[in-house]
């Protein structure tokens, strides 16, 4: 009996379209899919848990043709501070995602030009800004962040929304300073920034998986509002603005620009000594155009 491949996934709102047709279309059964937070899947990876995984940008390894990026806002990676980031001190970075936690770095060093001193922290707000000054979150506790400031913010520094901290829940100050991570890199790079991809070993990388990931993910944007609807109800918040999130703030592609913005993103870490240095990229044979709603 042959063994199912494994597939270790994101368990965010973000990866549901990539794998919707895995968990609810065509394809369902075909794979041993697993479920956990990114850094997570990249353990799997690694430890041979998983034959294949979604993992941080910054640790790939093989990729078929998609990934999750954003062009300009994402809305879902979020900085938290408790006065302009320019004052910045102490910084908590969410332990779920490394891939970000570089990206900060990479944003605290070359567009804000502070060294704030930084620790890993479960995605928890009040208790990240207890012990920090700002706070990195990612993920769906992110986007429930932007959904509820939408109301109560106002625009502060270019890319940036002031809203008092009570909306929060925070006591610990009267403001708070929201920075999207992905327009903030946007602003210092001019290029989208690719948060997540499939990786695999190059064994594996056959046309046959690569068309089934590719259905999978165009299955997913087939069905952005049936995910919604989904989304809506587990997550408790309003299904049109989880669709607009899906639609206008995610893309599922390795287009061009994204591809830049990826290499770009390998050559700040590198520059900075966050990974050892900027690797050329292996991209597996499946390609396909980005998908156009």
């Amino acid at each position: 009996m042959v063994r199912k491949l494994r597939i270790s996934i994101v368990q965010y709102l973000n990866t549901a379209p990539l794998v919707w047709g895995f968990t609810n279309g065509p394809l369902q059964g075909k794979y041993d899919l697993s479920f956990t937070v990114p850094s997570e899947c990249a353990d799997d990876l690694r430890a041979g848990r998983a034959d294949v995984a979604i993992i941080p940008a910054i640790e790939y390894q093989r990729m078929p043709d998609m990934a999750i990026a954003s062009k300009h806002q994402v809305r879902s990676l979020l900085i938290v501070a408790k006065k302009p980031i320019e004052q910045v001190r102490t910084f908590a970075l969410d332990s779920s995602s490394r891939s970000t936690q570089v990206l900060t770095r990479i944003l605290c060093a070359e567009k804000w030009r502070i060294a704030p001193e930084f620790s890993e922290a479960l995605p928890d707000l009040p208790e990240m800004l207890d012990i920090a000054d700002a706070a990195l979150i990612i993920g769906d506790p992110a986007l429930r962040i932007s959904l509820g400031i939408a109301k109560d913010g106002w625009p502060g520094a270019p890319g940036q929304t002031v809203c008092p901290a009570a909306t929060l829940g925070i006591t610990s100050c009267e403001l708070l300073y929201v920075s999207d991570v992905v327009g903030e890199w946007r602003a210092l790079t001019r290029r989208p920034a690719v948060l997540a991809v499939w990786a695999l070993g190059r064994e594996l990388a056959t046309a046959e998986l690569g068309a089934d990931f590719l259905a999978s993910r165009d299955f997913g944007l087939a069905h952005l509002g049936e995910i919604s609807y989904e989304a809506a109800r587990d997550l408790e918040l309003p299904q049109r603005a989880l669709e607009s999130y899906l639609r206008d703030n995610i893309d599922f592609s390795l287009d061009a620009e994204n591809r830049r913005g990826l290499e770009l993103y390998f050559e700040h870490a590198a520059k900075l000594g966050l990974i050892r240095k900027a690797e050329a990229i292996h991209w597996a044979a499946a390609k396909s155009e980005a998908v156009k709603l």
